[in-house]
């Protein structure tokens, strides 16, 4: 999970350099990217949580990586 962009930024380097190794072939799903908006960061703290994952963002993508549904 990365508050920035999906590209461009660190997790985005760490999740390529993984996909092209060996490393890759140890894992049981594709990576999944959990980042922020692709907006300016909001000024606000009203809005700014729509800008950045959230806790249902993260355990969402932990669901769909791990090939389980929500209940």
């Amino acid at each position: 999970m990365e508050e920035g962009w999906s590209q461009c930024g660190i997790g985005s380097e760490i999740a390529a350099i993984l996909m092209e190794t060996e490393a890759f072939d140890y894992l049981d799903a594709p990576m999944e990217r959990l980042t922020g908006a692709d907006i300016p960061m909001p000024y606000s703290w009203a809005i700014e949580g729509m800008a950045v994952p959230q806790i249902d963002n993260i355990v969402n993508g932990v669901l769909n990586t791990t090939y389980r549904s929500k209940q």
